[in-house]
């Protein structure tokens, strides 16, 4: 990365890795979690590795009230880090909805990530839930980042709706399955082009980050990958390198594919 970074400016490579997301800039297209890990203090570690300056926590699983207890909220350190709360386990838009004011009530923030959940087993998004919490919010001076499906039509009325960002997943959340569905983050990257694409849920591994990059993606957001790795440490680590290898590899364009074999190096002038 040395190396990367020695044959760009230092300008333009921060523009590159940075992330504009309504009015705040990120320097990381990498959001973490905070939820699985094995300690605070492990978390806290990841963190720092990972590079990330934003990170999500579930507003109903946090300590917002006793303050004499010990906090995942205490091992973050607001000042480097940006919070982005969740409505993790909301089933309904009020719940939802009821869950995002309590965390601006609170002191956490006005931005949320919005998450309203159709089915229990497989925790896909409830589409009609989501767009109609996401219209309440936006109107109340959320910024809302929704966690959807990757599906195009719904996507552009969450926009239309007012979100800040669209978050598709590539697979289940906390499956680890990777990008199972290309052919509709491709149309989404196409489609998408007034708010940025983050692909949230599904990563299980540094190349399904990277590859999610090289699509095109503005941002990877992720959890379990990271907390649930045997070495969640060097697991940051190597989500923050995927992370950033993807997105310059996008930015630099692929060769193109072909189907035949051609030479590295030019055959004319070759003494047979």
């Amino acid at each position: 990365m040395d190396i990367v970074i020695a044959s760009l400016s230092s300008k333009s490579y921060n523009q590159t890795m940075s992330l504009r997301i309504a009015d705040r800039e990120f320097k990381s297209r990498l959001i973490v979690g905070t939820g699985k890990y094995r300690s605070f203090q492990e978390m806290k570690r990841c963190h720092e590795l990972s590079g990330t300056d934003f990170v999500t926590l579930a507003v109903r699983r946090v300590n917002l009230t006793d303050r004499s207890k010990e906090s995942l909220l205490d091992y973050i350190d607001r000042e480097k880090i940006a919070i982005l709360p969740n409505t993790a386990a909301c089933f309904t838009a009020d719940e939802a909805i009821r869950t995002a004011r309590l965390a601006r009530e609170v002191g956490l923030s006005n931005w949320i990530k919005l998450e309203v959940i159709g089915d229990q087993k497989t925790l896909f998004p409830d589409n009609e839930g989501l767009l109609e919490a996401t219209r309440v919010l936006v109107k109340e001076g959320f910024v809302v980042l929704p966690y959807t499906n990757d599906d195009l039509v719904n996507a552009l009325k969450l926009i239309d709706a007012g979100a800040a960002a669209v978050m598709p997943l590539a697979a289940p959340i906390g499956s680890g399955l990777g990008i199972q569905n290309e052919a509709n983050l491709r149309i989404l990257r196409e489609m998408i082009t007034t708010v940025p694409l983050i692909v949230d849920a599904g990563v299980g591994t540094a190349s399904d980050a990277a590859r999610a990059m090289e699509l095109g993606a503005d941002g990877v957001l992720m959890n379990t990958a990271i907390a649930q790795a045997e070495d969640p440490e060097k697991m940051a680590l190597a989500m923050k390198l995927g992370v950033e290898a993807g997105r310059l590899a996008y930015e630099a364009g692929r060769m193109e594919k072909k189907l035949y074999a051609s030479a590295s190096s030019p055959l004319q002038g070759v003494v047979r």
